[in-house]
């Protein structure tokens, strides 16, 4: 079996492609250096952000679940950490606690909705999604009188969480690939990892099998809840103030990286790698235009023809490992 062959028969194949061609595209139709683009923080940081939230909520995805209520967590975070050591001022540790806090309790709300009722996930976390919206609203509105609250973190909270680096690089950058990393190891080298793909093919044949499928979507719930918040809590750290808007734009976002990055919207199928090149793609589409003499608009096409190609590729891609995957012998 050649190495070309086994490439395209992995979960990514479709994400590095894509990656390829959009900066090709880009360096021949937009006038664009590699250099310039390669140094530029922007897309970077926009990826970085990003795809800390893109990898948990395509691990759900792969495991047949969604969660949008991550759109809300962004700025759940930010406040409950400027809210606590901002406003009120608590230790910044303090702050961090709430923050994450916040997210394991969100989490838990959605794991437990999503495995006690016949609801799906999509719906759950809509309900989430516009409760925690108007929780983060009233609750500054009244606490402070302002849709804003500024924050001013310690000189090693910034250093960890809200340093730029070069002036212009955000620390952020180096936890998604920590991140990236750790999730890698455990989806694709651990019992986790074949219990979470057995859920996205059937979960009924999961749970029969012993795999402990409710466990599993309580800690992908929290896990993709606590990222959010995560993200939310190093802006609020690296700006210096929370806002009650944003990150409604991270719901689109990370499912069009998801699934640029190679998973089914049928789960079962996908890899972290995959995710993390399908992020840098979209952020590569995202960011790269304002560096070509294109229209801004054009942006919005590409990624849309970008997110067809690559739902065509991904099934593609899963047809061809499939046929090729080592068949069981039957026993006498």
């Amino acid at each position: 079996m050649n190495a070309i062959g086994m490439f395209f028969r992995r979960p990514e194949a479709g994400a590095v492609l894509s990656l390829i061609c959009v900066i090709a595209f880009f360096v021949i139709f937009g006038s664009v250096s590699i250099g310039s683009l390669a140094g530029a923080a922007s897309w970077v940081n926009f990826a970085a952000n990003l795809g800390i939230v893109a990898i948990p909520v395509g691990l759900l995805m792969i495991a047949g679940e969604l969660d949008i209520s991550v759109g809300a967590m962004i700025p759940a975070g930010s406040m409950a950490i400027a809210l606590l050591s901002g406003y009120y001022g608590l230790p910044i540790w303090i702050g961090m606690a709430g923050a994450l806090g916040l997210g394991v309790v969100v989490g838990l709300v959605n794991g437990l909705l999503t495995v006690r009722t016949s609801v799906p996930s999509l719906i759950i976390t809509l309900g989430t999604l516009v409760a925690m919206q108007g929780i983060v609203l009233a609750g500054s509105v009244l606490l402070t009188g302002n849709a804003s609250v500024s924050l001013i973190a310690p000189d090693w909270a910034k250093f960890v969480f809200g340093q730029l680096i070069g002036g212009s690089h955000q620390v952020i950058i180096l936890w998604w690939i920590g991140i990236t990393a750790a999730l890698a190891l455990v989806v694709h080298h651990t019992r986790y990892g074949n219990w979470l793909f057995a859920m996205g093919g059937d979960k009924e044949s999961a749970r029969n099998a012993g795999i402990p499928v409710r466990k599993m979507t309580f800690a992908l719930f929290i896990l993709s809840a606590t990222s959010a918040s995560f993200v939310g809590m190093c802006q609020a750290i690296l700006f210096n103030s929370a806002q009650v808007s944003g990150g409604m734009s991270f719901i689109f976002n990370a499912i069009v990286s998801v699934v640029v990055g190679g998973v089914l919207l049928t789960g079962g199928f996908g890899s972290v790698l995959g995710i993390f090149f399908g992020t840098l793609t979209f952020a590569v589409v995202s960011q790269g235009i304002y560096f070509t003499d294109l229209d801004r608009n054009w942006s919005n096409l590409i990624i849309g023809v970008m997110l067809l190609i690559a739902v065509a590729m991904n099934e593609s891609f899963r047809n061809l490992a499939m046929r090729h995957a080592p068949k069981k012998k039957a026993r006498a």
